[in-house]
């Protein structure tokens, strides 16, 4: 799968609307036949900050992704609500969810 964790940096003034303004956006990645998962989280140490995680399949899905038509609209629409330009990071990983973090894992309720 590709796997990408990206971190936008919202002007204050939009920070708390950002859901909103990208609704649109994480609607149609969500729908995306090869989107593994799209999630916004924001951060506790920096409320203008909000990371996304995202997945796709394969290359073909990723593809699709970035030539869909909100993708494009997000390119025209999103920058205006930005104080800076995103951060990513990219990989290709060999699995297709996620897996587990044996170090918590939790095994009983005491």
């Amino acid at each position: 799968m590709i796997f990408i964790t990206a971190k936008f940096k919202v002007r204050p003034e939009h920070a708390d609307q950002w859901p909103e303004i990208v609704a649109d956006f994480t609607a149609g990645s969500r729908g995306e036949p090869g989107c593994l998962w799209f999630d916004w989280s924001r951060s506790i140490a920096d409320p203008t900050e909000y990371v996304l995680v995202e997945a796709f399949r394969d290359d073909d899905a990723g593809a699709a992704h970035v030539q869909s038509e909100h993708f494009k609209t997000a390119q025209r629409t999103l920058p205006r609500h930005l104080a800076e330009t995103p951060r990513i990071v990219n990989a290709k990983i060999p699995q297709d969810d996620w897996s587990l973090l044996g170090e918590m894992a939790v095994t009983g309720m005491e």
